[in-house]
C-alpha cells in the first residue's frame, strides 16, 4: 500500500474525533455555534465513524514489534 493511503487511514479516526468533541458543544465558541444536545445530531454520527475507523489504528497496536 503507498505511504500516503497509509497516512490518510491513519488519519481518519482523530479527525471523525475532532470534529465529535466541536459539535458536542464543546467548541461552540471557536464555531460561533450554539450548543445543542451533547450525543445528538452530527456529534453522534462524528463519534460513531471514529469507532469504525479504528481499525488501521488497532491493526497497528496489535502488530509485534521488531
Amino acid at each position: 500500500m503507498p505511504r500516503a493511503a497509509q497516512v490518510l487511514r491513519l488519519a481518519a479516526a482523530p479527525t471523525f474525533a475532532v470534529l465529535a468533541l466541536l459539535n458536542s458543544g464543546a467548541g461552540t465558541e471557536l464555531l460561533c455555534l450554539h450548543a445543542g444536545a451533547p450525543l445528538g445530531g452530527m456529534s453522534l454520527m462524528y463519534g460513531l465513524m471514529c469507532i469504525f475507523h479504528l481499525t488501521p489504528w488497532l491493526g497497528l497496536i496489535a502488530r509485534p514489534t521488531r
